[in-house]
């Protein structure tokens, strides 16, 4: 988890194309670590994650892992 201060950094925040209202959650990159939030509602903090845990969660969408949850 990333310091709160840290949503109010100037990053340029990025929210897929194919999001949806109920599937809101954008990212931002951060030196090596990329950021993630939940759009709708940025107090609940954002996660930061290396590059394996990056392609990791990237990998577990796409594959469809994640779906349910």
């Amino acid at each position: 988890m990333v310091d709160r201060s840290m949503q109010e950094a100037a990053l340029y925040w990025r929210k897929s194309s194919a999001s949806n209202v109920e599937d809101c959650v954008e990212v931002a990159a951060l030196g090596p670590a990329v950021l993630v939030r939940d759009s709708r509602d940025r107090s609940t903090g954002v996660l930061a994650l290396d590059s394996a845990q990056w392609n990791a969660l990237v990998d577990a969408i796409h594959h469809g892992r994640l779906d349910g949850r």
